[in-house]
């Protein structure tokens, strides 16, 4: 047991991480994303084989898969977007607003009751979102990215909470990560011409850009979503949740380690940062105790 918590707190490490791959990599978001749905779409399909999993669908069901890596790859695009127009650590704190998010898409495309608790964490949440943005004024537009982004990432983790019961998890991924590669290769030429400024599409990679493009698709896609799912059978869904929303932290602590007077913030700005931490950890520890009698934990949204 000490094994798979150690396990999943390095994976959700690596998570974190993400954010400062995407300030590594000197590509540009749009082709970051592509380089990395296209290694990930690589690296599950060699899983998928591996392990002798069938990943036919019906044409359907395909269509709605590759819908939803849309906007996977949208998610990821405004995600390292922010950590550019930002620093990481504003980036993350706007990320943070993933369970506010999904608090309101829940009960529109779920079809269940609101919670009140949930309404008044969300209000918690914006006073840290204001506290933030006070703190770091310079860095709104940022912020302004990162909170969308995690509109994006809650709105298709919804949707996947109904998917995942019908496909196995790593043929979910599988096709989302193509759909989301094939998305931006569609868009490239739109992208190229009017998005970049005249210099047109920037693929090629320099220095360490292929080392950081294959920790970020293999270490921090493709084993952290493929470890993730082995532990959902041994640790329940609290367990889970509540690492994983440790995530901003972790990468939050990461930046200071590695950019260091970069990613410095004015007491406002963790203030509010760990305002918003709260209502996001204290979050799944009020659900725990509204749902004592639950016999089954609820399914944990597929995290990509």
């Amino acid at each position: 047991m000490l094994k798979d918590y150690l396990r999943l707190h390095f994976i959700v490490l690596l998570w974190g991480f993400t954010a400062i791959l995407g300030k590594l990599i000197s590509v540009p978001p749009v082709e970051l994303v592509f380089w990395r749905t296209l290694l990930a779409s690589v690296g599950l399909a060699v899983l998928l084989l591996a392990r002798k999993q069938p990943w036919q669908i019906p044409a359907g069901e395909a269509v709605r898969l590759l819908g939803v890596g849309v906007l996977v790859a949208a998610h990821w695009i405004t995600f390292f977007l922010a950590a550019r127009l930002s620093s990481v650590s504003v980036c993350l704190a706007g990320m943070a607003t993933l369970a506010l998010w999904t608090s309101f898409l829940e009960p529109l495309l779920l079809w269940r009751r609101i919670r009140l608790y949930e309404v008044g964490l969300g209000l918690l949440t914006m006073v840290g979102l204001y506290l933030v943005s006070q703190a770091e004024f310079d860095q709104m537009a940022g912020l302004l990215v990162a909170i969308l982004s995690a509109g994006l990432s809650a709105l298709f983790s919804v949707l996947n909470v109904k998917l995942v019961k019908r496909h196995a998890p790593l043929r979910l991924t599988f096709y989302e990560m193509s759909g989301a590669c094939l998305s931006i290769a569609l868009f490239f030429p739109v992208y190229g011409r009017y998005f970049t400024n005249g210099t047109g599409l920037q693929l090629a990679l320099h220095g360490f850009d292929w080392l950081w493009l294959l920790v970020l698709a293999g270490g921090c896609t493709v084993y952290a979503f493929s470890t993730s799912v082995e532990l959902m059978r041994r640790l329940s869904a609290f367990v889970i949740n509540l690492t994983i929303n440790l995530e901003p932290v972790y990468g939050i602590l990461l930046a200071v380690l590695i950019f260091g007077s970069q990613e410095k913030m004015s007491i406002g700005f963790y203030m509010g940062t760990l305002v918003i931490l709260f209502s996001v950890l204290i979050h799944p520890v009020i659900e725990r105790w509204n749902k004592p009698r639950q016999r089954q934990p609820e399914p944990v949204e597929a995290v990509i």
